[in-house]
């Protein structure tokens, strides 16, 4: 853990955050700015930077990752209609938070337009 970032703090109950899932290894929690009708960042509980910063080391938590996304699609009743990933790796990409997430985005028909 990072002890001056956001998320890690939030995974630790440092910072409130409004949990909607957790395991060993991600910790997922609704967006405070959503940008769709459901909004919810899945993160690793061990502090990434970024995608491209991944290592074989962490394979295991893309992997759970990817896992949670599907549990919480089916958990929330959205899995069947769809949904859309969204990562960004570094700050040219529009990263603020240097800690690796996933933008899970449902509840919205989203076509062509990007987020």
């Amino acid at each position: 853990m990072d002890n001056d970032c956001l998320f890690c703090k939030i995974i630790n109950g440092e910072i409130p955050g409004d949990k909607v899932y957790e395991d060993e290894f991600v910790y997922a929690f609704k967006d405070i700015n959503p940008a769709a009708p459901i909004h919810i960042l899945v993160v690793p509980k061990k502090h990434i930077d970024c995608l491209a910063n991944i290592s074989d080391e962490d394979e295991k938590y893309i992997w759970a990752i990817h896992k949670a996304i599907n549990i919480i699609a089916e958990n929330m009743g959205f899995k069947e209609n769809g949904y859309r990933i969204i990562v960004n790796s570094g700050r040219d990409s529009g990263q603020e938070v240097m800690h690796l997430h996933y933008h899970l985005l449902a509840g919205a028909k989203f076509g062509d337009k990007i987020v």
